[in-house]
């Protein structure tokens, strides 16, 4: 589910995380642009600032592995796709962990870590504004 909603944010559309994550103020993430991102506010609205300047896109997993022990489940694989940001396409390949938490009977990201993105950390560098 994560990765369909990885998409569907590509596509523009803010509020894509909202059925697949935890709501919880301990759910983390570290992003391909560098931000380490802590609580559910924070990580859902990153995600939705990143729909706000997307227009097009697919994320998928590849080389994917899964374990799950109990209520928790970990996830690595190489995140694998393009995005168009801002009006620039990007390519995505990158590593990434996934840990999910089974609440009430449903899987529910906790933390999501991909590697660094240089092509995302250049183009989010050029948007921000010259500091004074």
């Amino acid at each position: 589910g994560f990765y369909a909603a990885l998409s569907r944010m590509c596509t523009g559309e803010a509020g894509s995380m909202n059925n697949v994550w935890s709501h919880s103020a301990a759910v983390t993430a570290l992003h391909p642009i560098g931000d380490r991102v802590l609580g559910w506010d924070a990580v859902n609205g990153s995600f939705d600032q990143v729909a706000q300047m997307a227009s097009g896109g697919e994320i998928a997993i590849e080389d994917q592995h899964v374990q799950v022990k109990g209520d928790m489940a970990w996830e690595v694989g190489i995140e694998s796709g393009q995005a168009t940001l801002a009006g620039e396409k990007i390519s995505i390949r990158h590593r990434v962990t996934n840990i999910y938490q089974r609440e009430n009977g449903a899987w529910k990201m906790v933390h999501h870590h991909s590697d660094p993105s240089p092509a995302m950390q250049e183009l989010v560098s050029r948007m921000a504004p010259p500091s004074s």
